[in-house]
Formats: structure tokens, sequence, C-alpha cells
């Protein structure tokens, strides 16, 4: 059973007030309101990757209220005036088309799975009705999911992302078994927007079990989120659009990782894993296809694949634009085995002990902290370098330092969050800048010295920077004899 503490949304839709759209128009009339329970660590606020910064927790209005904005971190984007000033006749800021690109409403489905006994996982409901959602309803129920009373699953159905809320009622019901299980859901062309809907997944979801085939809410919600779509139906958005990179890499630092996480998401992963971070960290880097298992609840182990795939940041214009993109699967099950074959980086999870057995379709198999691998190649890069307990030993310090400065000086802004997204983002910039500055040299030659500036180990991690090189692209660079192997 998991705890809320474990789960908590860091917005609800509850605590936004009412307000009006720009440019005075009127408010849609008010629908059904809907709720969540308050949460006691929604004000602790989260960050998105490398962006060095707490994102502020910004309240968002219920799709049924009066046709307010849904919210935005200030972190992200300034004030509507802001966007206005500095612009000329018909020109567009970047941070306008951010803006833009952001707030807008991608749902593309929202649809209802119960569990029925007889049938097993069943689609009950949905909108629009000719959407194809073959297999959702093993997706939205994870296998396994009977064993917990709540639980939410990050998914991808096709070219489309999607978020479903999970909960198990004890029923005095013979037909049902004692027990009614259901789950609402929704999908989007994007998953840089699920995480606001998750308040209001959860309080429908209650809404199912309490009120079966009550679907008023999410028609509403449906008809004033729902996206417009091109006619071909590609070309959907899936991340920040590319052109806007160069000038808002402070603004936008992979903005498809922002899914709401409970405070401390990423300081509780490495934790978990302890040193073993450091072996997630190099094969997150080099674009391995990583799978990890743990039974129900999925939720906590969708976030480990965020904190994966923040592993892996990288702010350096151009720098693995030719390498294999490197995006959270997040739940997979049996149903995406085919899916699976044909990519050739991923990071995801599941609670089907079988996958296992299926060694063609992952490099790595993560099992509670058991990091392993089945590639001879690979398995090297399982021992920690001498680098590899120095970086650790680094972070753990600098995280105690931001503690106790925490607490003598009661600093709120800094968190650890920030701290452990930015030591791997400048570690892997340290790394791709000193591997440019070589190949722009005239010996490009990579000496002990350069490994020694990347802040690698010149013996234990000869084999890691050997792929790096191949993975994006340097190859051409002659390495020194005297990288021998340890």
């Amino acid at each position: 059973m998991v705890e809320r503490s474990d789960r908590a949304p860091l917005l609800d839709w509850e605590e936004a007030p009412s307000t009006e759209k720009p440019g005075g128009e009127t408010p849609a009339p008010v629908k059904e309101r809907v709720s969540s329970p308050s949460n006691s660590r929604a004000s602790l606020g989260c960050s998105a990757p490398g962006l060095g910064r707490s994102a502020p927790d910004k309240s968002i209005s219920s799709p049924d209220s009066s046709g307010s904005q849904v919210g935005t971190d200030d972190v992200l984007h300034p004030e509507p005036e802001e966007l206005v000033s500095g612009t000329g006749p018909g020109e567009v800021s970047l941070e306008d088309r951010m803006l833009k690109w952001e707030e807008k409403d991608q749902i593309v489905s929202v649809f209802v799975v119960t569990f029925n006994t007889r049938s097993g996982n069943m689609l009950e409901w949905c909108l629009p009705k000719d959407m194809d959602l073959d297999g959702v309803e093993f997706k939205a129920i994870a296998s396994g999911s009977h064993r917990v009373s709540t639980d939410f699953i990050y998914f991808r159905k096709g070219c489309y992302f999607g978020l479903a809320c999970f909960a198990n009622m004890a029923v005095e019901s013979a037909v049902e078994r004692g027990a009614r299980m259901k789950s609402v859901g929704i999908l989007s062309t994007s998953y840089t927007l699920l995480y606001r809907y998750m308040s209001f997944l959860e309080h429908q979801v209650r809404l199912q079990l309490h009120s079966p085939g009550h679907y008023s809410p999410l028609e509403a919600f449906y008809e004033d989120k729902r996206a417009f779509l091109p006619p071909s139906g590609i070309d959907v958005v899936t991340a920040c659009p590319t052109n806007a990179w160069g000038a808002a890499i402070n603004h936008c630092m992979h903005p498809e990782m922002k899914i709401t996480h409970p405070a401390g998401c990423m300081s509780q992963f490495i934790r978990f894993f302890g040193e073993q971070i450091m072996v997630l960290w190099k094969l997150a880097l080099l674009r391995r296809r990583i799978l990890i298992f743990s039974p129900p609840p999925v939720g906590v182990v969708c976030y480990r694949v965020y904190c994966c795939c923040c592993l892996a940041n990288i702010s350096i214009p151009g720098v693995g634009v030719a390498v294999p993109e490197f995006r959270p699967f997040f739940y997979v099950n049996v149903a995406d085995i085919s899916a699976l074959e044909n990519e050739l980086s991923y990071v995801a999870c599941t609670t089907e002990k079988i996958f296992e057995e299926k060694k063609d379709l992952y490099d790595v198999y993560v099992d509670n902290q058991n990091v392993k691998t089945y590639r001879e190649g690979l398995k090297p890069l399982l021992r920690l370098s001498n680098a590899d307990k120095e970086k650790y030993r680094k972070l753990t310090e600098q995280r105690q330092m931001l503690l106790y400065s925490q607490e003598e000086s009661g600093d709120c802004v800094s968190s650890e969050e920030d701290l452990f997204i930015l030591f791997f983002l400048e570690q892997n910039n340290r790394i791709f800048q000193t591997l440019s500055e070589v190949a722009g040299s005239p010996d490009p030659m990579v000496t002990q010295e350069s490994v020694r500036a990347m802040g690698l180990d010149p013996h234990g991690d000869r084999l890691f920077l050997l792929h790096l090189l191949e993975t994006y692209g340097y190859d051409t660079l002659l390495v020194s004899e005297q990288l021998c192997c340890s």
C-alpha cells in the first residue's frame, strides 16, 4: 500500500482562485466543482532539470472553473506584461513562444478503465469514441495493482503519453468479489503537461468508485482541454521547439522532464541507489536501454524513470543531436514488447517479472538496487572507478552543506533537487566541453590530462570513455596509449 507522501502531486486543482482570461473575456459558466485532498507536501516546491532554482508551487484552476488559465512556473516564464515589452509589431518574443507552447492544452483522450471479475481489465468509457485505445486498459491498471489501494501510472501509447490514477475500494458485492478497481486516465501529445491533471484524475477515480457511470465532469474536462491536432495526426508536440533551445536553455531545460514529483524525489532516488547512481549515470549518458523492475505501486518507480533521464541532461548546444533520444517510456507491460524491440534508447519500468527473460529488449536491468547487464561489453561499467567514488563523495558533501545551510539560515530557495540535477548537468557539460576542445585542437589526442579534466579516471573509466566517444561521434579522436585498462 503506497503512502500518500510518496505520491503527492505538487499542484492541486482546488487551491486556485478563479481569474478572468486575458483581454477581459467573459468567463465560461462554472461546471461541477472538482477537488482533491490537501497535500502537506505540495508547498515544498519542485525543480525542473537544469533550472538551478526551485520551481515555486503554482496552484492551477480546475478544468471547470471560470475560464482561468492553467498556471505555470514563474521560473520558466516572466509575467505577461514582460512578454509584450521589447517586442516589435508583428514580432513574437522567444519567451512568448515558449509560454504558448507549454500552456497549450493537448489532451487527446480521456478514459475510464475498470477491472471485471470475468473479463479482466476493460475499457469502460472514453472520449472521443473513435480513439484507438487498444491496450490502454493494461497500462492504466498495472499488473499486480490489486495489492495496493491507490496508485498512479505514467505510460506511453503510440505517439501519445498518458497518466492514469488507480484506486481500489472494498465493496460488499459478490459479483465484484469484494473489491472494485478503476482507473481514470488521459492521453496527451506531450508528457510536459500531464502533471497538471493528477489531482483532477485522483478525484475522478474516487468518484467513479462511489458513483460508477458519472461521466459528466470528464466530458466537461475533455471539451475544455482537448487538443486540436494537425489533419494528418503527425507532427504532434512532444518537446520544447528545437529552434528555441539556444536562447531558452536557461528557461526550458528539458521541459518534457518536468513532471510532478514529491519534494525530495531526486534525493530519495540517489539515497536509494547510493554509489550505484554513478553506474546509472554512465549508462544513461551512453543512451542505453534501461529497464527498471519493481512490484506495485508503480508511481514511485515512474519517478525513478524520470530521475534516470535527469542524469543525462546536457546543455551544450549541438551535443548529442545525432544520438538516439533518451526519452522515458515510463510503465510498460507485455503488450509493449514489439514497440521496445524497435527502440534504440529508452528508460522504462515494469511490474512484470517476465521481462527479465527478454534479454534482447534491454541493455540494463535494474531490480531493487541491483543493476545488472547481460552485455559483455557493458559489464565492466558496473564497477565503480575511483573517480566515481570521489564524485559521489563530493555529492554527499554538497548535500550535507546544503542541509546545514538550510538549518542555520533558514534558506528555502535552494533545494536538494536543484543540487543533484545541477551536479550531473555540470559534470556532463564538463565532459563534452573538454571533448570539444580536444577535437578542435591541432593535436586531437585524448590524454590522461584531458580525461582528468573531464572528471574521469584515466584507467578505471577508459572503457566508458571509449563507449562515449563512439556514441557521440567523437570516435575520430585519438586515444593515448597511456590510457590502459586498470
